[in-house]
């Protein structure tokens, strides 16, 4: 990875008293003192801050389809950050994550480095952040991810942070799901990597915690191409339901379970791979799958659509994530604002205070009301679209809302918890 070549530094504009010499005090004179006290030392100085921010999202590979609800979420904070024209002002370098085949992160992450950034929206998979984060911190760059959900990640720098809870959590909804739904055997399907490991161990452990068994697991790996092996695996064990953990590849997967014997409408899906499925050649009604997230204002994917469209791209119908970016950017900016500073170090020790995880702060819900609170010399305690955002000593939000979706006609989803 490069070194960033350099970074840009905040502008601090503070108002020095001008003091005219016939107001000196000449000794043995006496002074008459001000009526009103100077608390001028209790106030935030003025700041023209410029944050440079990178935005690492997948526009290309198998989460390509979350690539633009996510982006679209970051765009539309900035638009409303530099609005409020509170003191800071974003300027964001979109870039293409990809995935782990065909590598657009590694060129991506080089540019945005050499391009100075200080702070990073991404990346969305687990798998990439893990192969770049290093080089973040070593260029003084504070990154914030909208879904990472692997456990390795839990306080694995002061640099990193996520607004997407622990795959603990999610597995924990999802097992318990699939125990409530009256499924006493399990399958998993599930890719070997950080994200694909971690959510299928929790998966297992809740449903078996639950009084369930899990009867059969296989694993693939990313790049792999064909996946008979491993449906041959699950479906030659007879469970009453599968759990299949992965990104696109469920649109292979699930045709072969289904032409295997197995119900496709007792699948249970992730984070990862749900979304509405209208050209799948199965029936999914009845299945079932968790995202993390809370309940959405009903005009916030017009919203997105509005800045999404205005840049000249097509409409997006989904919200995945879009709201965890959007929070992303909103504490990267506050940060900045409570610091005072675009150094990505300053604004990441600000982090946990603007989320109300330090500090006593005030809470708010949007950039405007936040920022006005801190240059009034207070503490914001930002509450956002995807839920309260409050950081813990890992870095991690310490309670998050996660839904429940079903599938019913079309194979189109809908959140039921």
């Amino acid at each position: 990875m490069n070194a960033m070549k350099g970074s840009r530094t905040a502008r601090i504009f503070a108002a020095a008293a001008m003091v005219s010499a016939s107001a000196l005090v000449i000794s043995g004179c006496s002074s008459t003192p001000s009526e009103e006290p100077d608390d001028s030392a209790e106030q935030p100085a003025a700041v023209d801050l410029t944050l440079s921010m990178g935005s690492l999202l997948p526009a290309t590979g198998t989460l390509a389809f979350l690539g633009a609800p996510m982006e679209a979420g970051v765009q539309l904070a900035i638009a409303q950050i530099n609005e409020a024209d509170a003191g800071i002002t974003v300027e964001l370098s979109a870039a293409d994550e990809g995935d782990l085949d065909n590598k657009a992160y590694e060129t991506s992450v080089s540019r945005l480095q050499s391009e100075g950034i200080t702070a990073m929206v991404g990346a969305a998979s687990s798998s990439v952040s893990k192969l770049i984060l290093d080089g973040n911190v070593g260029a003084g760059i504070v990154t914030v991810s909208p879904s990472n959900t692997s456990a390795d990640f839990t306080g694995l720098s002061p640099m990193y942070f996520r607004t997407a809870p622990s795959d603990n959590l999610q597995g924990e909804v999802l097992g318990n799901q699939i125990a409530e739904d009256g499924h006493t055997t399990l399958g998993i399907i599930y890719q070997n990597d950080p994200y694909g490991t971690g959510l299928a161990e929790a998966i297992g452990a809740t449903f078996a915690a639950a009084g369930g068994e899990v009867v059969a697991e296989a694993s693939y790996n990313q790049g792999d191409g064909q996946y008979n092996a491993q449906v041959e695996t699950v479906a030659a064990a007879n469970p009453d339901a599968v759990a299949i953990v992965s990104y696109d590849q469920f649109a292979t997967i699930a045709p072969l379970l289904g032409n295997a014997g197995v119900d496709t409408g007792s699948l249970y899906l992730v984070d990862g791979n749900l979304k509405d499925w209208p050209d799948l050649p199965v029936d999914l009604t009845g299945s079932k799958g968790t995202r993390a997230g809370a309940v959405l204002p009903d005009d916030f994917i017009d919203q997105l659509n509005e800045i999404w469209t205005g840049q000249g791209n097509d409409p997006i119908d989904a919200v995945t994530y879009s709201a965890e970016a959007y929070d992303a950017t909103m504490l990267i900016a506050l940060s900045a604002l409570a610091a005072q500073s675009v150094e990505g170090a300053d604004i990441a020790s600000k982090m946990r205070e603007v989320s109300g995880g330090e500090g006593d702060g005030e809470q708010c819900m949007t950039f405007a009301d936040c920022a006005a609170i801190i240059n009034d010399g207070g503490v914001a305690d930002y509450e956002g679209l995807s839920g309260s955002i409050t950081f813990d000593e890992n870095n991690d939000p310490k309670g998050a809302a996660i839904g429940v979706y079903e599938y019913g006609e079309g194979n189109l989803h809908t959140r039921i918890k």
